[in-house]
């Protein structure tokens, strides 16, 4: 695997062959990288991203509250997070702080906010009794340490990881609820790596991951880049081992390595290869490190609206890192800047299609199962599932109608991603010959690839949608992206399209 890693760098096949590997060994993929100059590693996680290895999505997820906000500032705040597209992070003992003011529990604000929006909601700061709460020097922190910079070595302050228990237990009997209305949970393995005063113990981290996964809720897990060597094995062999599906890597002040963005990058790449949703996130990160992150593989920002504790967490600089910064906007335009002329971070078009497509498969058909040798999809397509987006949403046609519409012996794909494996599964049943085309030739070659061993009709590639359609008794434009559907429709004007 040591070898694979290095050789992944330039050699697709390489790539391909690592990516396949059920069980990675986290400290034959940590060695390696630490071995790869800064170039490559960036070549490395960017290979990783990469269509059907991994995830090419970029986007943010916005922290909306603060235990000081008005209740009708966090709904607006969640609102304007949800018309951009942005899923929302929720931190539970805001929530709760919030409504202890207005004399309610903290999971009819969760309630609240999950009936007004449709993206979906990432529950954190959650524990063995449900919503954790914290004193007032905790909740209204200003953010000493990510000011102050860079390395972590304790709270300024002398704090430790203190918590109102009496306050938890008043509102455990609502721990489930808040899962249930929840997309994704997210925990923290930092215990296990040297910052027990930091976070809770692991023990409620398996806790929670094991309501999550009661749920069929996606699992993020939190962790440091700390010394970049011994707690970054151990961050990730504890995300694994609790059936994490992101990982999320914090470095800012708990980035303690003499070259912090180097050794950023390679956290990030090591991540690309090791999670198992094939998802990547940074809670927390400098400027310098954001970049080198979206450079090196990098596709889930979480940052924040202004007193949320994310809104300085990721793209500010030490002295300049505090409370009250409103990141949104900062990490919109640092993507922008890194990606020019992308249409980056996904909005909620791209949200609204990327639904579609989980909508049509199906909850069934979505990671973790796997075609092939690949997941449907990655932890996004997991998370949708449990969207009032999804929940909402009218589909053209559903994949049974998709197949039952189809007619004759050969029929031709337009479009080689997800779904597309999904509607050829199906078509597997009642066809001879599936004829996929796709303008990108890289896509193609690894979906024919992945097909041909997974179905027992004869999958073909074809040059384009023209011959592609002349081949076939049948089309299906198989994109749920209006422009990629209408591009098709161009050529083949009598498709059946799915949206």
């Amino acid at each position: 695997m040591y070898d694979l890693v290095k050789e992944s760098v330039h050699d697709d096949n390489a790539a391909i062959e690592l990516s396949k590997i059920e069980k990675k060994d986290v400290v034959s993929v940590v060695d390696a990288i630490s071995e790869l100059s800064l170039e490559d590693t960036m070549k490395l996680g960017m290979q990783f991203k990469r269509f059907p290895l991994g995830c090419d999505l970029t986007e943010v997820v916005a922290g909306t509250c603060a235990s000081d906000l008005e209740l009708k500032d966090l709904l607006g705040n969640c609102r304007l997070a949800d018309m951009i597209g942005a899923p929302i992070h929720i931190c539970a003992y805001a929530f709760s702080d919030i409504a202890e003011k207005f004399g309610m529990r903290g999971v009819e604000v969760m309630q609240m906010v999950y009936d007004i929006v449709d993206v979906p909601l990432d529950l954190d700061h959650f524990g063995i009794n449900g919503a954790m709460r914290l004193p007032k020097n905790i909740s209204g922190c200003g953010g000493e340490c990510y000011n102050k910079g860079p390395a972590f070595i304790e709270c300024p302050r002398g704090r430790i990881h203190e918590r109102l228990i009496d306050k938890e237990l008043e509102q455990k009997s609502d721990k489930d609820e808040w899962v249930k209305l929840s997309s994704s949970v997210a925990v923290n393995v930092t215990s296990e790596q040297t910052s027990d005063g930091h976070a809770a113990p692991l023990s409620e981290a398996i806790d929670i991951a094991n309501l999550a996964k009661k749920y069929n809720k996606g699992l993020e897990s939190i962790m440091f880049v700390g010394d970049g060597y011994d707690e970054v094995i151990t961050g990730f062999e504890k995300s694994i081992e609790i059936g994490a599906d992101v990982c999320v890597i914090e470095g800012g002040p708990f980035n303690r390595c003499e070259n912090t963005t180097e050794s950023f990058a390679k956290t990030i790449a090591a991540a690309r290869i090791l999670s198992p949703g094939k998802v990547v996130a940074t809670n927390g990160a400098y400027e310098n490190e954001v970049r080198i992150g979206l450079r090196s593989g990098l596709n889930m920002v979480i940052t924040g609206f202004p007193k949320n504790h994310h809104g300085y967490m990721c793209g500010y600089e030490p002295g300049t890192a505090r409370r009250g910064k409103f990141g949104l906007p900062r990490i919109i335009q640092i993507i922008n800047e890194e990606f020019p002329n992308r249409g980056l971070p996904v909005q909620k078009h791209d949200l609204l299609a990327l639904t579609t497509a989980v909508k049509i498969a199906g909850p069934d058909y979505v990671y973790p199962r796997k075609i092939g040798a690949y997941h449907v999809g990655d932890a996004h397509w997991a998370t949708l599932v449990n969207s009032r987006m999804y929940k909402n949403l009218e589909v053209k046609h559903t994949l049974e109608d998709i197949v039952n519409l189809a007619q004759g012996s050969s029929v031709s794909l337009h479009g080689a991603r997800f779904i597309s494996w999904v509607i050829a599964n199906e078509l597997d049943k009642h066809v001879d010959e599936i004829i996929i085309a796709d303008p990108d030739k890289w896509v193609l070659d690894n979906t024919i690839n992945n097909l041909q061993d997974a179905l027992n009709a004869t999958v073909i590639p074809a040059e384009d949608d023209i011959s592609a359609a002349k081949d076939a008794d049948y089309s299906i434009a198989s994109s749920t992206m209006i422009p990629v559907k209408e591009s098709i429709l161009k050529s083949v004007p009598n498709a059946l399209t799915i949206v």
